[in-house]
């Protein structure tokens, strides 16, 4: 086995001296949850565990199974918060779905995916509970999806759902760590979008796919809720170092993150969403050559001028980001997603 690399073995070092200190403090242990899915075969449960000096206040599950988190205002207004944070390394976790009792590890970042086969769920929203060591139990939304859905949705946020000009570093600084999040700036159409589509196609998911951090999901969870976008997990990424370098790819993750999907739900056909402001097109396009049979189409969002300066520092023309696609997988480009739901349904016809 190939030794890890530098950076990884520089991170859990400082880790592991963090979590000493913060313990011999007095911190304790608490949980995050994300939401999760699966299908009859099998669930996902995502969370992850932190060293906390507050005490932690219960969750509550909604009747649609989400997860409501009582949290600070302070918590919720400002993101940086999400980031000045202590991932608990190496805690053991149980999860639990009805009688079953799964036993796991938190990560070296503290994070927890831990994949249980035939949960015995039905289909729709459900609640599992994580307890990690030291902390109090906490439940966990998971989407289980029917192993008969044909239809299904992937979307990017950045840029796709809301406008954050990404990744000109500074300005994606202040929009993350200091901008509250009520002033985020919605895309237009995009939410009544994805609630047609997904109301025609009845049980069918969504999931939004980001190369952000983890860190910010839970303030994501509630701009979307809040703006009447569907629920759906999110595929986040945890930046930093990994074994192989010192960051992680983006663009690597939003593209195993796809393969993933195909594998997992094999009889969905997918319309990816995305923007032409990074690298969707190209990620998407690769895709959907590779993976035709479940590809039923790419809508991407094309940004103003000025958004594409924000975003890039030039404009990017359209050859450069043409999808790399085949003939029977339909690109269909507009600047809102009133327009793309037009096209997308008059493809339908």
């Amino acid at each position: 086995m190939a030794r890890p690399h530098a950076a990884s073995l520089i991170e859990d070092a400082f880790h592991r001296r963090s979590n000493a200190v913060l313990r011999r403090r007095g911190w304790g242990t608490r949980t995050i949850s994300h939401t999760g899915y699966g299908s009859q075969d099998f669930v996902r449960v995502l969370g992850r565990v932190l060293l906390s000096r507050q005490a932690e206040r219960p969750a509550v599950t909604g009747a649609d199974g989400t997860i409501r988190q009582f949290r600070n205002r302070a918590d919720e207004q400002r993101g940086w918060r999400a980031f000045v944070t202590a991932g608990a390394m190496n805690v053991p976790v149980r999860v639990i779905i009805g009688g079953r009792r799964t036993h796991t590890f938190s990560d070296r970042s503290g994070y927890i995916d831990v994949v249980i086969a035939e949960p015995g769920l039905e289909p729709g929203w459900h609640a599992v509970t994580i307890e990690a060591e030291g902390a109090l139990p906490v439940q966990a939304a998971v989407l289980i999806i029917d192993r008969e859905a044909r239809f299904g949705l992937v979307s990017d946020i950045d840029d796709t759902v809301i406008s954050t000009s990404l990744p000109r570093p500074l300005i994606a600084a202040w929009n993350t760590f200091v901008r509250q999040e009520t002033a985020r700036h919605l895309v237009p159409g995009m939410a009544p979008m994805y609630r047609t589509l997904l109301g025609e196609h009845a049980g069918s998911p969504i999931f939004y796919l980001s190369t952000g951090a983890w860190n910010t999901a839970p303030t994501l969870t509630r701009f979307l809720k809040r703006h009447g976008y569907p629920a759906g997990p999110m595929l986040m990424t945890d930046w930093g170092p990994t074994n192989t370098g010192w960051f992680r790819s983006g663009q690597v993750h939003k593209t195993e993150a796809l393969h993933r999907l195909a594998r997992e739900f094999p009889r969905i056909r997918w319309v990816l969403v995305g923007d032409d402001g990074q690298h969707d097109p190209r990620i998407y396009g690769d895709f959907a050559r590779d993976r035709p049979d479940v590809v039923d189409a790419i809508a991407i969002r094309e940004l103003t001028p000025a958004e594409q300066v924000l975003s890039h520092g030039i404009p990017v023309s359209n050859e450069e980001f043409a999808p790399r696609v085949r003939r029977d997988v339909p690109v269909f480009r507009a600047p809102d997603g009133y327009s793309l739901l037009r096209q997308l349904r008059a493809a339908r016809r």
